[in-house]
């Protein structure tokens, strides 16, 4: 099936029951036996496997070509269940411009349990001056936030094999619409299911999806469980219901984003632009091999230093000052703030998350707020 199929159908269930079209949210925490002790229905306790998830996970794991997929309560928690898994003295490799909160998490809770190193895995001699025997994870981001890198996958999937290190990708801007990580030889692949999959900016989510059921796997799966940091029947539902629009809204975000980005590039006031989708872009061409479209989220750069980024961003009436992404409205914000003291980013740089408006009055707000 095409992927637009895939997001209608692989979520969804006739109940047998009501044949109603749409699966029912099922609310029950516990699931009742048959008279030999076993569970007619699969499931058995919501915190375990619960019909919404279960429809849910489906759909995920078909999305990203995977053989399977666990969802969590949000993305921070996926990322967490992937390090928890490692066995302590595990080192990890990630990227130095990775997401801060699952640097910061790596940092500050895995301190003692596990090792690592932020680097630039987009140098593959700077990779491989860093790889350990005791190496076992490369956490990659592509694009990356908020400075829209990109890794060549295929490069670094070429490195770990070399070594047997497994690869994770954090592919939250990209989506599946736009790029397929397992499909370019990643092992695991990690959303923030809030985003993009949400694209409403009304409930939170996580999601793992696996090239294959290896005993790794399992452990997470157990983390799943036992942990428990599970999403909830509803946001499940939701989540699943968001889904089927995902292709169409992936494609609205590309197109406005192009354009935004075409448009910032040739403003006088601007030093900057990123965006995978513009040539100047100086992995645009890894970008093209890649990937299928280039998302929705580019960052720009403003002649002027930090007082003018934040003139503009105050001027800004159409774009929301707000965090987090993949909605339908647009969403900007001076992203050094919000990531503290070790932030790698420029502090004249604002992070945009474009949104479903018309491209024309996204314009004229940057236009009138730049001055």
């Amino acid at each position: 099936m095409k992927i637009e199929t895939i997001a209608v159908h692989a979520g969804n269930k006739t109940d047998e029951a009501s044949k109603a079209v749409i699966q029912p949210i099922t609310l029950s925490t516990t699931f009742e036996r048959a008279e030999d002790g076993s569970f007619p229905g699969g499931h058995i306790y919501s915190r375990s496997s619960n019909p919404n998830r279960a429809l849910l996970e489906s759909v995920l794991a078909q999305l990203e070509g995977g053989a399977d997929a666990a969802s969590f309560a949000s993305g921070n928690a996926a990322g967490m269940a992937v390090f928890q898994s490692l066995p302590p003295g595990t080192h990890v490799i990630a990227p130095d411009d990775m997401y801060h909160g699952l640097r910061n998490q790596l940092k500050n809770l895995f301190a003692g349990i596990l090792t690592f190193d932020f680097i630039d895995v987009n140098d593959s001699q700077v990779l491989l001056n860093h790889l350990r025997p005791e190496t076992g994870l490369i956490w990659i981001e592509t694009p990356s936030n908020p400075l829209l890198k990109i890794t060549d996958i295929k490069q670094v999937v070429k490195i770990a094999r070399q070594n047997s290190i497994k690869v994770a990708c954090d592919n939250t801007f990209a989506t599946p619409i736009c790029q397929q990580p397992l499909a370019l030889g990643a092992d695991l692949v990690m959303h923030s299911a809030t985003k993009y999959f949400g694209g409403h900016s009304d409930l939170m989510g996580g999601a793992l999806i696996t090239k294959e059921k290896s005993e790794w796997w399992l452990k997470i799966r157990q983390i799943q469980e036992m942990g428990g940091a599970v999403p909830s029947p509803f946001d499940c539902y939701m989540l699943a219901r968001s889904i089927k629009t995902l292709p169409y809204r992936v494609r609205g975000h590309m197109h406005n984003a192009q354009l935004l980005a075409e448009f910032l590039e040739t403003h006088p006031k601007i030093e900057s632009v990123m965006y995978p989708g513009l040539l100047s872009h100086p992995q645009h061409e890894i970008a093209k091999s890649q990937m299928t479209g280039f998302g929705g989220m580019l960052s720009f750069c403003l002649k002027g230093g930090e007082a003018e980024a934040r003139r503009v961003i105050n001027g800004l009436k159409l774009f929301t000052r707000a965090t987090s992404l993949g909605g339908v409205e647009s969403l900007v914000e001076h992203r050094a703030t919000v990531e503290g003291p070790d932030t790698k980013t420029p502090f004249n740089l604002l992070r945009v998350s474009v949104g479903l408006e018309h491209i024309d009055d996204l314009i004229e707000d940057i236009s009138q707020a730049l001055g």
